[in-house]
């Protein structure tokens, strides 16, 4: 049986290069809709990176948050541009990238 930590981390594997998707919603397709806490804690404290790829998790509202590698957000935001993420007023345009 998988805890809801290694749920959280093979649900954020399968989401695929120029898309993200939310706390929130990762929390709901693992199994507890009101855990975006503690999927944010998840990623915090990812140590299999890039085999599970914490910077494609962002906010509800496609703010980039809680990144801890190298230069925090702006690397982030590097990484999803150089990967085909559209952003918009300097959130994820979550209309075109949303997985």
């Amino acid at each position: 049986m998988m805890s809801f930590r290694e749920k959280v981390y093979e649900i954020t594997k399968m989401i695929p290069r120029g898309k993200v998707a939310t706390y929130g919603q990762i929390a709901r397709l693992a199994g507890k809709p009101k855990a975006s806490r503690a999927v944010g804690y998840f990623m915090k404290t990812n140590k299999l990176i890039p085999i599970v790829p914490c910077h494609r998790v962002v906010a509800a509202d496609g703010s980039l948050t809680g990144y801890s590698a190298f230069e925090g957000i702006k690397t982030k935001k590097r990484m999803l541009i150089a990967e085909g993420v559209r952003f918009k007023n300097n959130k994820v345009d979550l209309a075109t990238s949303y997985w």
